[in-house]
């Protein structure tokens, strides 16, 4: 009993000390909150890292000092010349990350933060909210069914979820496009005194698409917009910041390589596997491709993968058709794939066997994109899986072709041109006045 005691008595004890500096720590980091003139919560289900780069890229162009913190494939720190600092973890990550965040790097002169919700769990992400980030504009990029676990069954209940991190008294940005779930949105928002203001992607045009050299969303860049219209930043400027935003790593990068005298753009589309992922990102890559330039699909079927291979020779007669003016078959299925496409109406000339029935060289796959290619501009798309031998010639081939240009997006953004005009104007003038005083010398 003695020694129960005195265990109590020493927790009591350490509780006691600790209360002042948990105080004075939960102090200084509202202090910093509290200076910023702008804070921003990404949150969704899809996109919030890429939607954090761009909100940032926008902030810096438009003159705010901003720090930006994502999570996405790799955790960053954009700092507010937009270099990146890579996230040293010990552990796992925990959204206590976002406190360290903010005490490192939110300093005296920065302006505005834009954050990448860590959270999954409602509790947490009302946590994250309403003391780690207090936002007075959170971003909900979309509901799709992810986290059911955590978040809900349906999509309405993942919307409920997601909506933890509405602001109290402040604003609600969605790119969501389904009527009903932004109506659910809205109504969680105005119980917390907020409005819900959605960002329409038809709003953006195929010039502001052509702008980036990877692929990029419709709804994301319609949120940036909307953002940048809230805080009076002018729609070109907004626009030339998102151009300028460093993407997360292993974003599809959309390259034009030269095959046998032909201009070919590459889209590595392997890693969306979703039906609705597929038809989404065709949608949105058409307003990049060149003018009347054919698409080539190659479906990249491995023997482990036979559901996979049997959705996509559905998905092109069905969904793709209007998109793919012919397809390629490497690996394996290919008898299957080719007669289920023409049995849905895709038609068998449209159709080009490279795969393990025949095991072409480099050469042959080369040969036969560039035949079906009439004019200088052709487009080719690689889909459903990433490892074949006939993907891995290709691949290995484009990287071939790239030399030393390969992405590194630590270096890339450290380059002048991805900086705010701000600090391209700055280092200008330095440069300026260092050649200067070099004549004179």
């Amino acid at each position: 009993m003695t020694r129960s005691l005195v265990g109590v008595g020493v927790l009591l004890l350490l509780c006691v000390a600790i209360m002042p500096y948990w105080r004075s720590a939960t102090q200084a980091h509202r202090r910093r909150l509290d200076q910023l003139d702008v804070r921003l919560h990404v949150n969704g289900i899809r996109g919030k890292s890429t939607v954090t780069r761009l909100l940032a890229g926008v902030l810096r162009e438009g003159g705010y000092v901003t720090v930006a913190k994502t999570t996405g494939s790799a955790a960053r720190v954009i700092a507010p010349n937009g270099h990146e600092t890579p996230i040293a973890r010990r552990g796992a990550a925990t959204i206590n990350e976002q406190i360290d965040v903010v005490a490192e790097h939110v300093q005296r002169d920065v302006e505005a933060l834009v954050i990448e919700c860590m959270a999954v769990r409602p509790l947490y992400q009302q946590y994250s909210q309403e003391f780690m980030v207090r936002s007075d504009i959170t971003v909900i990029t979309n509901v799709r069914e992810d986290h059911q676990e955590e978040m809900g069954e349906t999509l309405e209940e993942i919307a409920d979820s997601l909506s933890a991190t509405i602001p109290t008294g402040g604003i609600l940005v969605t790119g969501e496009g389904r009527q009903h779930l932004r109506d659910r949105l809205a109504v969680n928002a105005a119980r917390r005194g907020s409005t819900l203001m959605y960002a329409d992607p038809a709003e953006v045009t195929d010039e502001d698409m052509r702008g980036f050299d990877y692929l990029q969303f419709r709804d994301n860049v319609a949120i940036g917009l909307t953002v940048a219209r809230l805080l009076d930043i002018p729609r070109e400027v907004a626009i030339r910041g998102m151009w300028k935003s460093v993407p997360d790593v292993g974003v599809v990068r959309l390259r034009t390589y030269d095959i046998l005298g032909k201009r070919i753009l590459w889209v590595p589309l392997f890693a969306a596997n979703d039906r609705e992922s597929v038809i989404l990102t065709f949608q949105n890559l058409q307003a990049q491709f060149p003018p009347d330039a054919p698409v080539i699909g190659i479906l990249n079927n491995r023997h482990d993968r036979g559901r996979r291979a049997e959705l996509f020779s559905h998905m092109v007669p069905d969904d793709l058709d209007e998109f793919l003016d012919h397809v390629i078959t490497f690996g394996a299925y290919e008898e299957t794939v080719t007669a289920t496409m023409v049995e849905r109406g895709y038609g068998r000339e449209r159709i080009h066997q490279l795969g393990e029935t025949v095991q072409p060289s480099l050469d042959q796959i080369l040969q036969t994109i560039v035949d079906l290619v009439p004019g200088r501009d052709g487009v080719l798309v690689g889909m459903v899986n990433i490892h074949t031998d006939q993907a891995e010639l290709l691949i290995e081939h484009f990287a071939h072709l790239l030399g030393d240009a390969q992405d590194d997006e630590i270096a890339e953004a450290r380059l002048l041109a991805r900086a705010p005009l701000g600090r391209q104007r700055i280092v200008s003038g330095i440069s300026h006045t260092r050649r200067a005083e070099a004549l004179r010398a």
